[in-house]
Parts: C-alpha cells; sequence; structure tokens
C-alpha cells in the first residue's frame, strides 16, 4: 500500500516521473539488493544494473552507480537511500569527474579498489564508448558544481531521498543550496522503530509532512510536555498543532516502546492525522542538566555560521567535554563541536566565539551557566573537506552519525579530520 501510495503521487505531480529507465538509483546494500524507498527492486524504473550496488566498498558502488546514470541524459528522477548517499556521490562527482568522464568516452570500467573483477567484468560489458556524452559532462562540471545536477540532467523532475528530516534536514539543505538547486527534494516515507508509520502525498512542499495509517503499525502518542502521570492516547484522539512523543507497536508480538521521536500534528487528511518530525528526544546536549535539544543547537549554529561571510555549512558533530579526555583542555566542562564548512578555510578567534554568543542568547540557562562559569567556552573545531564522508565509509554505513556524539572511539575518528 505504502509504496503504490509512493508512485501515485509521484506520478500526479511530476507527470512523465515514472519514465522506463528514467530514475537513477545511489544506494548501497551489500548484503542484498538495492531498493527503492518504496521497498520495491522496480528494475523496470531504474537505469543502473542491480549488482553496482551490492559490490563490498561504498565508495566503489556509489562510482559505480554515478557512471550508469551519467549516461542517461534524459533521467527524470534522481532517487538515494538517503540524502548522504546522494551528497557523497556528488562529492565523487567533483573529485573525479576526469576519471569519470574518460570511462564513458572510452566505454570501460577502470579497477578500482572495493570492486570485484568478476562484477567488473559484467559491468563492462554493459557499457559502449560514448565520447559525445563524456564531452558534454566534461564541459558542464569544468564550469563549476553549483547547479550541476540539472546541467548533466535537463530533464530532471525531482530527487527522492529515504529520509529528509531530522539529521537528514542539513543535507537535504546543503543539496538545494548547492549542487541540487531548482530541484524539489521528496521525501516519500516515515519510519521508525522499524516500520512504516506514514507516507507522504505532497511531493513539490520543501518541508516533508506525513500520514500517518491507522494500519501499518499500532501507533501511541505521549502528549508533551508531560502533564502529571501521562497517558497515551490514539490517532482519533491527536489535537493540530500540539506535540506527541511516539510509541510503537510495530507487529502483533512485537514489544511495544517508546520510539524516542516527537511528533508534531500540522492537520488532517479526511480522517487520518498529518504530522511532521520534530525532534529526537535522545538527541540533546547537557554538561550542567541545561539539555540542549538537537534542532535547537542547530538553529543556533546556523545563526552563526550567517555570520561567517562566504561559509555553508556541510556536516557537524558535537560532544561534551568529558568524552574527549586530554584533548579538551583543562578547563570547566563544555561543548566540543566539529563542523565542515564549504567556502571558508579558517576562522578567527573572534568569528568562533559567534556561536557560543548564539548560545547565550537562545538558551538563558546555558547564559546563566557560562555566566557562573560552571560550563567553559565552547571550543569549535573545522573537519577538512569530505572528513565525514570518509568517516562514512570508514565505518561501512551511509548513515549519518548521531549530532551528539557519546561514543568514545568516533569521537577520536573525528578528531583525527580535524585541520584547525
Amino acid at each position: 500500500q505504502g509504496a503504490l501510495l509512493y508512485l501515485d503521487a509521484l506520478q500526479a505531480a511530476f507527470p512523465q516521473s515514472l519514465a522506463p529507465h528514467g530514475t537513477a538509483l545511489l544506494s548501497w546494500a551489500p548484503a542484498g539488493h538495492p531498493v527503492a524507498p518504496s521497498g520495491w527492486p522496480l528494475p523496470s524504473l531504474y537505469c543502473s544494473p542491480a549488482q553496482a550496488g551490492t559490490v563490498p566498498s561504498r565508495a566503489a558502488a556509489l562510482r559505480l552507480q554515478l557512471l550508469f546514470a551519467l549516461r542517461q541524459r534524459p533521467l527524470r528522477v534522481l532517487e538515494a537511500g538517503l540524502a548522504t548517499e546522494l551528497l557523497d556521490a556528488l562529492a565523487t562527482l567533483r573529485a573525479e569527474w576526469p576519471g569519470l568522464t574518460q570511462d564513458l568516452a572510452l566505454g570501460r570500467l577502470s579497477p578500482q579498489p572495493g570492486l570485484p573483477e568478476d562484477v567488473r567484468g559484467q559491468l563492462q560489458a554493459l557499457l559502449v564508448p560514448d565520447a559525445t556524452r563524456a564531452a558534454e559532462i566534461r564541459a558542464e562540471c569544468g564550469r563549476g558544481f553549483e547547479g550541476i545536477v540539472r546541467r548533466l540532467w535537463p530533464r530532471l523532475l525531482v530527487v527522492v531521498v529515504g529520509s529528509a528530516h531530522g539529521t537528514e534536514r542539513l543535507y537535504c539543505d546543503v543539496l538545494r543550496r548547492g549542487e541540487c538547486q531548482g530541484l524539489p527534494i521528496y521525501c516519500p516515507f516515515y519510519r521508525a522503530a522499524g516500520a512504516l508509520l506514514g507516507v507522504n502525498l505532497w511531493p513539490e512542499e520543501q518541508a516533508p509532512r506525513f500520514l500517518l495509517s491507522p494500519d501499518w503499525a499500532f501507533c501511541e502518542f505521549l502528549p508533551c510536555p508531560a502533564q502529571g502521570d501521562p497517558w497515551t492516547v490514539l490517532l482519533d484522539e491527536l489535537w493540530e498543532g500540539r506535540d506527541y512523543g511516539l510509541v510503537v507497536t510495530a507487529r502483533p508480538g512485537h514489544y511495544r516502546c517508546q520510539a524516542g521521536e516527537v511528533l508534531r500534528v500540522t492537520g488532517f487528511h479526511k480522517q487520518c492525522p498529518v504530522v511532521e518530525p520534530v525532534r529526537r528526544e535522545s538527541q540533546a546536549l547537557s554538561v550542567r542538566g541545561e539539555s540542549i535539544p538537537e534542532e535547537r543547537f542547530y538553529r543556533s549554529l546556523c545563526r552563526a555560521v550567517g555570520m561567517w561571510p562566504g561559509a555553508r555549512l556541510i556536516d557537524y558533530v558535537c560532544a561534551q567535554s568529558s568524552l574527549l579526555g586530554a584533548f579538551s583542555g583543562a578547563c570547566a566542562p563544555h561543548y566540543e563541536v566539529f563542523v565542515e564548512l564549504r567556502g571558508l578555510r579558517d576562522l578567527s578567534e573572534g568569528q568562533r566565539y559567534k556561536l557560543d554568543q548564539c548560545l547565550q542568547e537562545d538558551f538563558p540557562v546555558y547564559k546563566s551557566f557560562r555566566f557562573k562559569g560552571s560550563i567553559g567556552p565552547l571550543r569549535l573545531h573545522l573537519v577538512g573537506a569530505g572528513g565525514f564522508a570518509r568517516l562514512r565509509e570508514a565505518l561501512g554505513t551511509p548513515c549519518p552519525m548521531p549530532r551528539v556524539l557519546r561514543d568514545e572511539r568516533l569521537l577520536h575518528l573525528i578528531q583525527g579530520t580535524v585541520i584547525s
């Protein structure tokens, strides 16, 4: 049902989007066959062979799928399992377009790490030389990468990603401002606790909202903020404009659990509620009990980045200084923030302090602790270009890291990418 609703909404909003072989899929699934966000393989829609997404290396998989996508000038839909996968594939285009265009012109696959020879032979047989298309791609890449997606595929109608809320919203914003300028980004599904819970029937809207289905999983809701002993309410008891914590029983016999997600009811479609994911309750910074939620910290960070001329935020994580040992210095407990920027190579001390200043302005409790000295000055570190993408490749996962890190091993890996 979810897949049919998604395809119907996509076709209604973007006629001709479901053209045969008019969709490029960028998704790594080494344990099996890559599938669309709908959960179906849908081989007739895709221009990339299935085995391209199942090779052992994520970097090799994205490069192969990108190569087969570049062959198809009349592409209508660019689809990725996650926004991070699309961002990393386009980073591969930035770095390797000379080699990709050479492979297209010669109709060959260059050897690369993580690509087994037998798979390379199978995919090599599907390529034919196309010097004209290679020259076109070479010319467009030579002009720069702002809006490159629409220049490479002039008939492209929409970008589809498996997730565009929570931590993924940043990546969608980066794509909209950079490579995917002028294209809508459509997130068709809302999933939580291993269950498909809702579908987005409004592909052209920038902020995704989801119609909750009453029979895909059993959902209960805890009013936020809780007052007294909280009682769960059901779908027909939700109020428009209010926030609720999600409680899910995915299938009969599965455990009932709090998903850690907070949803806001934005309206109703017929009798079913339409919701917008607001935040994850576990993602909050707190060294003295101040509890700064992830999404509000992100807004403060964006405000600070706006004060750095020419800077564009690509990725970030933050952590409490107690996890970093000697790296955090000898001052009072504080926040350690790691950011990857584009358009700015370094920050002065005054610019770095802007983020601490924004947090003090946005959170009076944080300002109070800073004034008393019980929380030390925030420390901001710049991560080298592509640092977070390389970390995802090293960890063997397409998923973005949590914005609030509590894993010491990951923190030490991130320290290795710091440039200043």
